[in-house]
């Protein structure tokens, strides 16, 4: 086994991604299978319940994604492990609520979630439906390359049951279902337009909402592993189509899915962009308010300040973890959790699987809309005028290979004027002021980026604050 293919291998914030035919090799997918396999074999235990250690595998519309997803499967299979494989392209929560479903000790989903279109990943969750600790990614990484890659063909699997063929979508359809109050969402009449960005996402929303009368019309729902030429990623840059058609044709409300469906967007009436941030808030108040949930709420070191003061007002716990649902996925486990997000649209909420789903947030919103009988547009104002409003600004830099200075941010004092009152440096560096403004400096652990945000109480501001942070990375 060569060493230059193993280090080639890095678990990060999500999962190992790579670019296609680059470092992402059928034989680096290989080497990666069987470490999970010895992972499987010799630290997982069979779940209560189970009938033997058992994997479900998943994968999105991503290039060869299906056969990257077979090579897992069939190393899986002949290391003695039963798998359970999806028969189509999904959501990654879909693949998450099978691990749950089938009892399983660990799934496995194909995908780069937001990356362009050359890279692909692969994810790793537990046997909860969560994204996997940092532990559990070391200790894969530790079996790399230690034990050859032992394989078989994957219609003699199939044969021989070793491997399931499954429709991972049909289960996962009727739990949103019965998740949802779905009488109250059955009679609105709302206009919505969802873009699937040409993600897993599919539609699935469509079949959720089947016997409603909510007019529904899907964007970007075909399969193109191309992505446009762009990310799946539900950030503006990529979402002039979407922004135009609510705007231009009336919609109640905008939905918009990464490419494994696992984050969201949403754009108010008028082609206002909702960022993440806003939605966690809503989604909390709705749950709260409505559904009657209680609780604490989570949000990491990059999130908003208006969510600390819906958890103030509400009476709620407030958390904060690094960035990455991963951390936000362990306190759902051992806490009781309202709903949890990060910035880039990862949203998590109680009942469910540990873990964030773009499509259940989207529905949530919608099931909001039909509770307190008002557009999006309306609910934001409700909150905003009472919490108040923030702008929030994120910026992607490279770093030209060099580390970032945390001693020279450190010692800065104030910004734009403002004292600084609060340094935190546990995941990147964030500087908080007096007047609740904020920049935070942070490499990526997807993408070799440092990622500069802010938030202020005027856009102004934010993006004054991202200034400041882009000259600090440059210089």
């Amino acid at each position: 086994m060569s060493s230059t293919a193993v280090t080639d291998i890095k678990f990060g914030t999500d999962g190992w991604r790579g670019v296609i035919s680059d470092n992402f090799t059928f034989k680096n997918v290989a080497i990666v299978g069987q470490a999970i396999s010895e992972w499987v074999k010799r630290d997982l235990r069979p779940p209560r319940g189970g009938q033997g250690r058992r994997v479900t595998v998943g994968y999105d519309t991503r290039f060869l994604g299906k056969e990257y997803a077979q090579i897992i499967s069939c190393i899986l299979a002949r290391n003695n492990v039963e798998v359970y494989l999806g028969q189509a392209p999904i959501p990654t929560p879909a693949l998450s609520y099978a691990v749950v479903r089938k009892k399983a000790v660990a799934g496995i989903m194909i995908t780069a979630s937001h990356n362009p279109g050359k890279f692909n990943g692969i994810k790793i969750k537990n046997s909860q439906g969560g994204g996997a600790s940092t532990e559990v990614t070391k200790r894969v990484e530790q079996y790399l390359g230690k034990t050859p890659v032992r394989t078989m063909d994957c219609a003699e699997a199939i044969q021989a049951k070793r491997i399931k063929m499954c429709d991972f979508k049909a289960d996962y359809v009727k739990f949103m279902r019965r998740y949802l109050d779905f009488p109250k969402i059955k009679n609105a009449r709302f206009k919505v337009v969802q873009d699937v960005m040409h993600g897993s996402g599919g539609r699935i929303l469509e079949e959720v909402l089947k016997g409603s009368q909510i007019r529904l019309t899907l964007m970007r729902d075909d399969i193109n592993p191309y992505f446009d030429g762009g990310k799946p990623e539900p950030v503006v840059e990529y979402l002039g189509g979407i922004l135009n058609k609510v705007k231009r044709e009336k919609f109640d409300l905008g939905l918009v899915l990464d490419g494994d469906a696992d984050r969201l967007a949403a754009i108010a009436p008028g082609g206002e962009f909702i960022s993440p941030q806003r939605i966690l808030g809503l989604i909390i108040l709705h749950l709260v308010r409505n559904r009657g949930r209680r609780g604490g709420v989570v949000k990491t070191t990059c999130g908003t300040m208006l969510i600390d003061h819906i958890a103030e007002d509400l009476g709620l716990e407030l958390y904060e973890t690094p960035v990455g649902f991963k951390y936000i996925s362990d306190l759902m486990v051992s806490k009781r959790i309202v709903a949890g997000g990060e910035e880039a649209g990862g949203i998590g909420v109680q009942d469910y699987i540990p873990e964030r789903d773009g499509t259940l947030a989207g529905l949530l919103l919608l099931e909001m809309m039909a509770y307190e009988q008002k557009n999006i547009k309306q609910l934001l104002n409700d909150m905003e005028r009472k919490y108040g409003r923030y702008y929030y600004e994120r910026s992607d830099l490279e770093l030209s290979n060099r580390a970032l200075d945390m001693n020279r941010i450190w010692s800065i004092k104030s910004l734009l004027g403002e004292k600084v009152v609060k340094v935190t440096d546990y995941d990147g560096i964030k500087l908080t002021c007096e007047d609740e403004s904020w920049l935070m400096l942070r490499p990526s652990g997807t993408e070799p980026l440092v990622r500069a945000y802010s938030e202020a109480k005027t856009l102004k501001k934010a993006k004054a604050l991202i200034g400041v942070g882009e000259r600090l990375l440059k210089n």
